[in-house]
């Protein structure tokens, strides 16, 4: 990275941050399912769930972090889009500027946009009676693994933003990506589920990620649940990155 590309990169992240703080119904939006979410589970189906010595909100809010992060990439796909159909790409190929900077732009964009949603979802859950008493390392690391995750999801929204035919289509692709934590250990213990749902659950990236966090803001080990989840990132966002720029490349040749 030269001083040009993160120069152009600034400047046009500064560019898609005023669209969003100009149009915050986009993150409220965003909220109101996760936290509609929480509230129901919370208040209508936790009590007939046994998570043990754990409260329940306790115990499902890492979930709800990673439906509410799922949520907010819809709208990179989004805004993505309106600037593919808007012209304003070829604008800016005619320009001196670094031309990856436009995408790393929405991506900024969109860890910025989900950091405020993350915490606005934190914030409810404190007054639905969350607690923890996990220090600052633990915070971080949780916060270091909610931003790796926000990222290679983001890198995937990237994809069909620049492919989709349709705004309805560029945000439909993160359906998938909300369900997914119902599959997973977010809302019940994996062991009350039947054998093959419970083998999906067990092995699929959302499971590690939320019993990480889980483990991270309860103060216990986190074993290899914690590398298997930076694995399932790191990867995620590889695949997604270099798809992402083939896309990009095509369009834009």
């Amino acid at each position: 990275m030269n001083a040009h590309f993160l120069g152009d990169t600034a400047v046009l992240t500064g560019r898609t941050l005023r669209h969003v703080t100009r149009s915050m119904d986009t993150i409220i939006t965003t909220v109101i399912t996760p936290v509609a979410m929480m509230l129901m589970f919370v208040y209508v189906f936790g009590g007939a769930i046994d998570t043990g010595s754990v409260s329940y909100v306790n115990y499902m809010l890492p979930g709800i972090l990673l439906i509410t992060i799922a949520s907010g990439i819809s709208y990179t796909a989004y805004r993505l889009f309106t600037d593919m159909k808007s012209g304003i790409f070829e604008r800016f190929q005619s320009m001196p500027i670094a031309r990856s900077g436009v995408l790393w732009a929405h991506v900024l964009t969109s860890l910025v946009a989900n950091v405020i949603s993350l915490v606005i979802v934190v914030g409810v859950a404190l007054l639905m009676g969350f607690r923890s008493g996990a220090g600052a390392p633990a915070w971080l690391a949780v916060a270091g693994i909610l931003l790796l995750f926000t990222l290679a999801l983001t890198w995937i929204a990237v994809i069909p933003g620049l492919s989709a035919t349709s705004v309805e289509g560029a945000g439909a692709f993160a359906y998938p990506l909300i369900f997914l934590p119902f599959l997973s250990s977010a809302f019940v213990p994996t062991e009350t589920m039947p054998g093959p749902v419970r083998w999906f659950a067990e092995h699929q990236p959302v499971t590690s990620i939320v019993n990480t966090i889980r483990d991270l803001l309860a103060q216990r080990p986190v074993g290899d649940d914690i590398w298997t989840a930076l694995a399932w990132c790191v990867g995620i966002l590889v695949v997604a990155y270099v798809c992402a720029m083939g896309a990009y490349r095509r369009k834009t040749a």
